[in-house]
């Protein structure tokens, strides 16, 4: 017949994984070329974390954005935010993974938070700036934009798992009998 439960162990492999999830979408929010926003009618503009282009076809004229001190720190705050991602998710997979390691996981949730955090900042500091500073016309954000809003809602999602986990020792260890939610005669 037909159970349903929470399997707690496989939160021991799926964590792990968002994490690597996490890792790529942030990855390619701050490697895209392609741009964060680009102007809605004309095609004309784009501009990325690091610099900002204008033109048509094959005629793009490029500066950097790294000459104002927010996209400075809208990249500082990136990438800090994607090194703290990367050592939590290798803590997590020693703690998860290697062996159950249940102390390590309220450290993994914090890190994760301040992540989160920074990146937050980031994604709140770039188009208010960008407005501000090279708005002309609508604009929309683009694919590249909302990975780094993925990410971040991963690793929120991961930091409020991590900080609920050691409640569940003996579920994550397969030492608790499942508790079903439902089930049918």
């Amino acid at each position: 017949m037909f159970r349903c439960g929470i399997a707690y162990p496989r939160c021991r492999w799926i964590l792990p994984l968002l994490l690597l999830f996490a890792i790529i979408f942030d990855i390619i929010a701050i490697a895209a070329q392609s741009g964060w926003v680009e102007d809605e009618n004309a095609k004309s503009h784009y501009a990325s974390m690091w610099d900002h282009c204008r033109g048509r076809n094959n005629n793009w004229t490029c500066k950097s954005l790294m000459e104002f001190s927010w996209a400075q720190a809208v990249a500082a705050l990136m990438i800090i935010g994607l090194i703290l991602l990367i050592i939590a998710f290798i803590i997590s997979c020693v703690a998860l993974c290697c062996t159950l390691n249940i102390g390590l996981l309220p450290l993994i949730g914090a890190l994760l938070l301040l992540a989160a955090i920074f990146q937050i900042i980031a994604l709140i500091v770039y188009p208010v700036k960008f407005n501000e500073l090279i708005f002309e016309g609508n604009y929309d954000y683009t694919w590249a934009y909302g990975f780094g809003w993925g990410a971040t809602i991963i690793m929120i999602g991961c930091a409020i798992l991590f900080c609920c986990l050691p409640r569940y020792e003996d579920h994550l260890s397969g030492l608790a009998k499942t508790k079903y939610i439902y089930t049918s005669a």
